[in-house]
């Protein structure tokens, strides 16, 4: 267990702006990895291997991106007890994100608002971070998750996320594609039909090319969102398994506020994540399962806060689970607390 317990830490991080808060938190982690006050944050790790899209994953709780945008704290994350990390999203240039404030707490509902945008330093910044880290040498699996550039043309998004793709190819266990946030302007058009066939299909092609240049073929999982109906998650399922997809992650933030209606900071734009989430992206699980059926891989993300919420993922449908608004709410007790209950079923 950590030697700082996190009730500690919580009350001093919840006085700040949420986005000075996060910063801090990162730049600690970034600064102290590797060295002697990892201690302050570590868990045991629990094993619990599963295999999905090819991959051992050494257990089924795993971090989701948009925490560690720049890839800077992967170790000190991994430490955590996480058998997957995700960082991201990159894009191909850096580009600051919209204005702030762009965060939000709802403590109420255990919740956030966030409208960052895809802030990020960039592609080769990026991939030098992720060089650095060691996490993939202790056996655990490191996802990278790619975006585009606020500034490209929708009808070049395309382009953005082939550059991505080529960049962080040979450096990750898998790869997500990210269509789903909605803080970048008109990125969720990629999830309607026509356009996810042409994206998805040019990422297959790219692919191709790039395992047969790097001698291995990378998974390739697409993040979605939980503003779904049923018709379009069956559209979306459709296309994963036209185009060779090894998965779905399911599912980012969502736009709908009629779970923290009348709470501080529920209109402010941006995506809600957190308690509220729980049930829309386990809706979407479950309706993905049907779709897919059983053996492909889905990764649940939305809403986990208690060892139950995550176990409710599994019941849906998923394979592993993901977690962020809950680590900021629960702290690292939270991975191992999930990680223990995930082993347990199986037992």
């Amino acid at each position: 267990m950590p030697l700082l317990p996190y009730p500690l830490a919580r009350p001093f991080l919840f006085g700040m702006d949420p986005e000075t808060a996060h910063e801090l938190t990162l730049g600690t982690l970034a600064r102290a990895q590797g060295t002697p006050l990892r201690w302050a944050w570590c868990n045991g790790f629990v094993p619990d291997p599963i295999e999905l899209a090819g991959l051992r994953f050494p257990n089924r709780i795993g971090l989701a991106a948009g925490l560690d945008k720049n890839a800077r704290c992967i170790d000190a994350l991994g430490g955590m007890g996480f058998g997957f990390v995700e960082v991201g999203t990159v894009t191909p240039r850096a580009q600051p994100g919209n204005p702030r404030p762009r965060m939000f707490r709802l403590p109420e509902a255990n919740a956030l608002i966030n409208r960052l945008g895809f802030n990020n330093e960039g592609l080769d910044a990026f991939i030098a971070n992720v060089q650095r880290s060691r996490f993939r040498q202790q056996g655990r699996l490191l996802g990278l998750n790619i975006g585009k550039n606020a500034a490209t043309p929708i009808e070049h998004a395309t382009d953005d996320y082939l550059a991505c793709l080529a960049g962080v190819y040979p450096h990750a266990d898998y790869v997500t594609v990210n269509i789903s946030s909605p803080n970048t302007k008109n990125l969720r058009a990629l999830q309607s039909d026509e356009a996810l066939d042409a994206l998805l299909g040019a990422i297959a092609a790219r692919r191709g090319e790039l395992a047969g240049q790097h001698g291995r073929r990378v998974p390739i999982f697409v993040k979605i969102a939980p503003d779904l109906d049923a018709a379009q998650v069956d559209v979306i399922a459709a296309t994963l398994r036209r185009h060779g997809m090894d998965g779905v992650i399911a599912t980012n933030t969502t736009v709908a506020r009629d779970k923290v209606a009348g709470l501080a900071h529920a209109e402010e734009a941006g995506g809600l994540s957190g308690g509220p989430l729980l049930e829309a992206s386990n809706r979407v699980i479950a309706q993905l399962r049907a779709a897919l059926g059983a053996g492909f891989p889905i990764i649940g993300v939305g809403g986990v806060l208690s060892a139950q919420d995550a176990l409710s993922k599994l019941q849906a449908g998923a394979d592993v689970v993901q977690i962020y608004t809950g680590l900021i709410y629960r702290g690292p007790a939270l991975v191992d607390e999930i990680a223990r209950a995930f082993k347990a079923q199986r037992a």
